[in-house]
């Protein structure tokens, strides 16, 4: 590895980190809006979705360009790869989060509404799981990014039932069945959160091992 190319790589991880970071802090607010009904922080993150959109922008420049100066072999190529690929998983989280806050928005201005199910829960999940495949990626934890991809099965169950409990809640409340509907797909956004947090844990096992893990853990489920 030349130090000019050693120079770039660690760049390009600076920039994914930041970005990263940015990711992290959008979903926090968007959370406790979430949980506060705080219109205001709500719409705060709503605008902040084009900061990320820009962020990904610069990082998928930076890897397409030491991809095709220095076309990269071994551990270097997976991890110029990988990060374009997380790159695009945190663009993808900034937008569900700038749609789950935009649904947020639209609770806080109905404020009498009941939440209904375990939104609450899937939200703590969701951070939790984009925090960890983060960690995962700076200190490079197989065994954490693992954690998170168990993880999502129970976002992915909670984010089922809440079907049959926003009906229930809107056959005893029919009045606030747009309310309900909301929360329904705040609920989605969560679970898509999810997913792409667990794409995230996914290339950092593929990053330190070279495994492309989801194919080995369905070929284990078949």
């Amino acid at each position: 590895m030349t130090l000019h190319f050693q120079r770039e790589v660690e760049k390009l991880k600076k920039m994914i980190l930041n970005e990263a970071a940015v990711v992290e802090d959008s979903l926090q607010k968007a959370v406790h809006a979430l949980k506060n009904r705080d219109l205001e922080l709500a719409q705060q993150v709503v605008n902040s979705d084009d900061e990320i959109d820009r962020l990904e922008i610069e990082v998928e420049e930076e890897g397409l360009k030491i991809l095709a100066l220095h076309q990269p072999v071994a551990i270097d190529l997976r991890f110029i790869i990988s990060t374009i690929k997380i790159n695009s998983d945190l663009e993808r989280i900034g937008d569900l989060t700038s749609n789950l806050a935009a649904r947020t928005a639209d609770l806080a201005k109905a404020p009498d509404v009941p939440i209904a199910g375990d939104i609450f829960i899937m939200a703590s999940l969701a951070q939790k799981m984009v925090k960890e495949s983060l960690d995962a990626l700076v200190n490079m934890d197989v065994t954490l990014a693992q954690t998170v991809c168990e993880t999502d099965e129970q976002v992915d169950d909670l984010h089922k039932k809440m079907f049959s409990q926003v009906e229930e809640s809107i056959q005893n409340d029919l009045a606030n069945m747009g309310g309900y509907l909301q929360q329904l797909g705040i609920s989605r956004y969560l679970e898509r959160i999810a997913d792409h947090a667990t794409n995230i844990a996914e290339d950092v096992m593929y990053m330190v091992e070279g495994k492309i893990s989801r194919h080995v853990m369905n070929d284990l489920s078949d």
